[in-house]
């Protein structure tokens, strides 16, 4: 393996998916995401699949999810985002889909 600036750099893809060096990311899977798009069931299935590969591959495993502040908590970033998803033309409009506690988080 040849090394940068003290980092280890694989040469073969075995190497670059030694369970050592790797995870798995699962992000947004909760329910208010889920519900957006087409076909919830096979891609809960196939991340399934491959969480289940990654466990007996001993791949180190997180989970992550988007959540909203309440409104007088947003940032100028989090109202673009949620004008943008909820094609709102004012932030008066919006309204935090994934707050803590709420079905959808």
């Amino acid at each position: 393996m040849k090394t940068a600036y003290g980092l280890g750099i694989p040469e073969t893809f075995e190497k670059v998916c030694d369970p050592n060096r790797v995870a798995l990311l699962v992000y947004d899977m909760q329910v208010g995401i889920l519900r957006q798009i087409k076909n919830p069931e096979q891609i809960t299935l196939q991340v399934l699949k491959l969480l289940i590969a990654a466990r007996k591959a001993k791949v180190r495993v997180f989970f992550s999810r988007h959540f909203s502040l309440p409104k007088e908590l947003m940032g100028m970033f989090q109202f673009r985002m949620a004008m943008a998803w909820q094609r709102a033309d004012s932030p008066e409009q919006v309204n935090p889909w994934f707050l803590r506690d709420a079905p959808g988080f």
